[in-house]
């Protein structure tokens, strides 16, 4: 796992994401999903620069089937940014990072 992004699953979820005091970005991936690697670097270099404001999360799907289903997740990659605990932007698919900076923006 790159620096700066914390793997986290279905027994974690709710300590590292819900209750975090700060906005948090949770990557929905699979290692077999191309879209989701071809997002890693961006993200990574997003966690780089967002890194002191926003928490980065990576949760595997096929290894933790309940978190994605409690937010009907249905294709990956998919972005959900929380703020307090809430979901306040989602995106699904690889986008441009600048799509991805506007809307960490948009939860700081």
């Amino acid at each position: 796992m790159a620096e700066g992004i914390l793997e986290i699953d279905d027994s974690t979820f709710e300590s590292e994401v819900l209750k975090a005091n700060q906005p948090v970005m949770v990557d929905f991936w699979a290692p077999w999903c191309g879209p989701c690697k071809a997002l890693s670097p961006v993200i990574e270099e997003l966690a780089g620069t967002f890194g002191d404001r926003v928490k980065f999360t990576k949760c595997n799907v096929d290894d933790n089937p309940v978190t994605p289903g409690n937010f009907g997740i249905r294709s990956i990659p998919t972005l959900i940014f929380f703020k307090n605990g809430d979901v306040a932007e989602q995106i699904v698919g690889a986008v441009a990072k600048s799509k991805l900076e506007a809307a960490i923006n948009s939860v700081l």
